[in-house]
């Protein structure tokens, strides 16, 4: 017979979600933002951040995604030399926007085109670089949309350039942005530190990189400004501090002080009113379940991967973490069976579940055994 097992562990606090847990404690004034913590996906506020918006040149992560892709893979090398055609110079020449100010005619290295994206935030850049791995820009821009769609699950993202030039259809979310900026830093480690350049001299032109956390936030390193009329001022940011990385989507702001001002607010905020915690180890034991007729009284239930938390500090010793599965778990039990959940509760947050599992093979008893672990029950609710 099974009876039903809820065991309070302790007053803590688990999120393992993408909902927002605050996101009516802060305003802002982007039309558009997204704050999330890097390794938890936890979002710490949102505005319209699944709302369709001009990326501008925030689109150049998704560029440069590509591009380390290929230097990843091995098909590129960083002192790979690509043309610069007449085709790509005349397109930004006299266009007014970014430039690396890349001669007509020359060659460039992969490694300065990545630095002419990234810090100069060139739209000469991404043209060679766009033409060199499609043959066109048109044909580069249906690569990015088909693999920022199929494989990074950015399900709302349209590309029709290589540098976010405008065009009414090429638009993304905040949301996705975030998503993008997750996988650039998780899958390129050895490229990303790029992003923490503060210049990059070609040409006998030295520029600044754009960012404006870089100059003034404690752990900012990366990702990308972007501008344009219709898009407003935006920022896709990296802070990492200590263990925790914070990811800030931010779009639609009207001028460039306020994008500097509102984005070092935002973070500091972020930082202030949230942390991360690590509940449990790979594998530790989270609690001991009873076994009906086992050849062991009791078998250890575990979480099988590191747990990490993140919630607002006030909020972390009103939060409770509980085990629950019936029990007694009649035998046999296989290593790696799920038995139960973790549950999370807490005011104001949505209940997290976490998959609870056996930690060890427990066998079933012989026929003697049985019998006598039966008859015990039966006289005195013995365990099994």
């Amino acid at each position: 017979m099974k009876k039903s097992l809820l065991c309070c562990l302790f007053a803590f606090g688990l999120l393992l979600r993408t909902a927002p847990v605050s996101a009516e404690a802060l305003e802002t004034s982007a039309r558009q933002a997204l704050i999330l913590d890097y390794d938890t996906g936890t979002v710490l506020m949102e505005k319209n951040a699944d709302e369709l918006m001009t990326p501008s040149s925030m689109s150049k992560l998704m560029t440069i995604y590509m591009v380390f892709q290929k230097l990843a893979e091995g098909s590129w090398q960083l002192d790979d030399e690509l043309p610069v055609t007449e085709t790509a110079w005349k397109k930004h020449y006299k266009s007014g926007g970014s430039l690396m100010f890349l001669p007509l005619g020359s060659k460039a290295r992969v490694e300065d085109l990545v630095r002419g994206v990234i810090i100069d935030s060139g739209n000469d850049a991404c043209s060679v670089l766009a033409e060199a791995y499609a043959g066109s820009e048109e044909a580069f821009a249906e690569e990015e949309t088909r693999v920022a769609r199929g494989k990074l699950g950015m399900t709302n993202s349209t590309f029709r350039n290589a540098s976010g030039w405008p065009d009414p259809e090429h638009l993304t979310t905040a949301r996705d942005l975030a998503t993008l900026a997750r996988h650039i830093i998780s899958d390129f480690p050895r490229f990303y530190p790029i992003f923490s350049e503060k210049t990059f001299t070609y040409n006998n032109i030295k520029q600044d990189n754009r960012n404006p956390l870089l100059w003034t936030t404690q752990g900012a390193d990366g990702l990308k400004t972007g501008h344009t009329e219709d898009g407003g001022f935006g920022l896709t940011a990296s802070v990492k501090r200590g263990d925790r990385r914070l990811i800030m989507v931010v779009n639609g702001m009207d001028k460039m002080k306020e994008r500097w001002e509102e984005t070092g607010r935002l973070i500091e905020w972020a930082f202030r009113e949230f942390d991360t915690y690590t509940l449990f180890k790979a594998g530790e034991i989270v609690t001991e379940g009873d076994v009906w007729l086992g050849d062991a009284a009791t078998v250890p239930l575990i979480v099988e991967n590191p747990l990490k938390i993140t919630l607002p500090r006030r909020a972390r010793h009103e939060m409770k973490v509980h085990a629950v599965f019936n029990g007694p778990i009649p035998a046999p039990v296989h290593k790696g069976q799920m038995v139960g959940k973790v549950l999370v509760t807490a005011p104001g947050t949505a209940d997290i579940e976490i998959p609870l599992v056996a930690g060890a093979e427990v066998g079933k008893l012989g026929l003697v055994g049985r019998i006598t672990a039966a008859f015990h029950y039966l006289l005195w609710g013995a365990k099994g």
